[in-house]
């Protein structure tokens, strides 16, 4: 039995070195590489702030023009996991159907086999675009739509959106989505990644170790809060209601209110600053800001009543749905941002690997205890 005290949910515990992420919670910083999200979100698009975090630097104007050439160049996908697609239970849920096809896809990677550090990067290229296109897909199947074919001249929000909705999105859209993107590109040993790494560390392939991060990701704890956010303003609209007086009912029936407060930040969540924005610019340019409105009066309430800032959840929320996203696919969307940072924990762990094996606080019937045969218990 240890004498040591465990630290309930691993809270403030460091469990390994990384290049990848820098969190300052009380400063309210977060950093890809040493670059502050601020940055990245203002001048940086998806495909960029990826090969930052593969890489490990900012790429050059050639190398970024290959490395999105690569990306649209892996929108393929082989035709048995369409036909998944096309069969899977009529009440599966999208993050039930990605977990499953990315289970799939290893069966039909080129590289299966192999687990060299330039085969995984080669499946990362492949995970970070078939992700997307399965989400955008199963989506369209499951209403009854005709698939849209990728489109490899587009960008990869471009194209997601694309096939999501069958037609091209306006700029506006393109880059709320691009900056959406970047902002859950990494955050890193958050549950999804930290699953992932402990998988990657028992020399599994980066397949499982994306699925066991889907997984984690699928729990409501995890990726599911925004979505929860978003059910709260449809009930608020439902019911005709004041979003403060609706807000100020649920603190009195003790209900939690989805997308306040971090585990990590004490001051406002830094991606949330850049999603509140994307928030009303789409809002407003759809002539339909009442998500938005919503969403600002709630907040507003929630910080003077209760000094709780909203985090990354909150606003997207409202962003996705402004985006023509139903809410069981904000955590799919959630998972086609992460995969870039799931596969760069994943070729890191890998590049300098030991097996992830912490210990329990044993807390059971204390030792010897004495073997009762069976015919006297």
């Amino acid at each position: 039995m240890s004498t040591v005290l465990p630290i309930k949910g691993l809270e403030g515990i460091i469990a390994t070195k990384s290049s990848i992420c820098w969190i300052d919670g009380d400063a309210g910083v977060l950093s890809y590489r040493g670059i502050d999200i601020h940055q990245l979100a203002e001048h940086s698009n998806f495909e960029e702030t990826t090969y930052l975090l593969w890489f490990g630097v900012l790429p050059t104007a050639s190398q970024l023009a290959d490395f999105s050439k690569e990306l649209a160049f892996a929108r393929a996908l082989n035709w048995r996991i369409y036909e998944f697609l096309r069969n899977v239970p009529t009440d599966a849920t999208p993050m039930e159907v990605l977990r499953t096809a990315v289970s799939l896809l290893s069966l039909y990677d080129p590289d299966e086999k192999d687990s060299s550090h330039e085969s995984n990067v080669r499946k990362s290229y492949r995970l970070t675009s078939q992700i997307a296109m399965i989400v955008a897909i199963f989506d369209r199947i499951r209403k009854g739509k005709t698939i849209i074919d990728p489109d490899r001249s587009l960008s990869h929000s471009a194209n997601f959106l694309r096939m999501l909705n069958g037609a091209n999105p306006t700029e506006t859209a393109t880059r709320a989505l691009d900056v959406a993107l970047i902002l859950q590109a990494d955050h890193e040993l958050n549950a999804s990644t930290f699953a992932a790494r402990v998988i990657a560390s028992t020399f599994s392939d980066i397949h499982s170790a994306i699925v066991g991060a889907i997984g984690a990701l699928k729990g409501p704890l995890h990726g599911g809060a925004n979505a929860e956010t978003m059910k709260i303003l449809y009930a608020i609209d439902e019911a005709g209601a004041d979003p403060v007086e609706y807000v100020k009912q649920m603190f009195e029936e003790k209900k939690k209110i989805s997308g306040f407060g971090h585990r990590v930040y004490r001051t406002e969540d830094p991606r949330a600053t850049h999603l509140r924005r994307m928030s009303e610019d789409l809002g407003r340019s759809a002539g339909n800001p009442k998500w938005f409105d919503m969403s600002r009066k709630i907040e507003l309430f929630v910080n003077a009543e209760k000094k709780l800032n909203a985090n990354v959840d909150f606003y997207s929320a409202s962003t996705y749905t402004a985006l023509g996203v139903e809410i069981d696919l904000f955590t799919p969307i959630f998972a086609i941002s992460r995969i870039a940072g799931w596969t760069a924990h994943v070729i890191e762990q890998l590049d300098d690997n030991r097996l992830i094996r912490p210990r329990a606080d044993y807390i059971g019937p204390p030792y010897p205890q004495p073997y009762i045969p069976i015919g006297k218990r």
